[in-house]
């Protein structure tokens, strides 16, 4: 196992596996023993993961759903609000006739959507990020293309780094490495 440098706070620690197996039960066995904050690289979706990963429901599609429906609102009430205090009285036409109204409002829906569901995406996953500290791991740009990462990070409240090494090593994984924080030491 490559050691942190002394001058800089871990990161985490990450474990390198050779199959995709191995990392499921990995992330298993993680979880059974009481770490939460983590994360696993692949170079393809697992199946098994999301849930080894003990991750549960999805925001962005109530997201999308809030921005829909805000949309939807914002485009007939301004149309509404518009006719209502510049009334144009043409060829007999009601003044809150709601088919022509359906044009701008569905048009206004789907930006809502849309736009909400690009913002969730990039607030939820933190980004745009353009360094992570896990790019510093020996050999971690094969996570896309035949090795599977196992990261443990240290904001987990069982993390104590000589333990959690120990632990990962008992997993069998072709090595362990520290990820080195890039911020600066206070």
């Amino acid at each position: 196992m490559r050691e942190p440098s002394a001058d800089k706070e871990p990161f985490g620690l990450m474990a390198e596996f050779r199959a995709p197996e191995q990392l499921v039960d990995a992330v298993r066995r993680s979880r059974e023993a009481g770490y939460r904050s983590l994360d696993a690289y692949s170079p393809y979706p697992l199946e098994e993961m999301r849930q080894a990963l003990g991750m549960t429901g999805n925001v962005v599609p109530w997201l999308c759903l809030t921005g829909g429906v805000l949309g939807a609102a914002a485009g007939y009430g301004l149309q509404l609000y518009t006719n209502d205090a510049y009334p144009i009285a043409i060829g007999g036409r009601p003044l809150f006739a709601w088919q022509p109204f359906m044009l701008i409002t569905f048009e206004l829906m789907v930006l809502f959507a849309v736009g909400f569901a690009i913002a969730g995406m990039l607030v939820l996953n933190h980004l745009p990020r353009l360094h992570h500290p896990v790019f510093g791991v020996t050999d971690f740009h094969r996570a896309s293309a035949d090795r599977f990462f196992l990261a443990i990070f240290c904001n987990d409240p069982r993390f104590e780094i000589a333990e959690t090494a120990a632990f990962l090593q008992s997993l069998k994984p072709l090595r362990v490495e520290a990820i080195q924080s890039t911020e600066e030491p206070e």
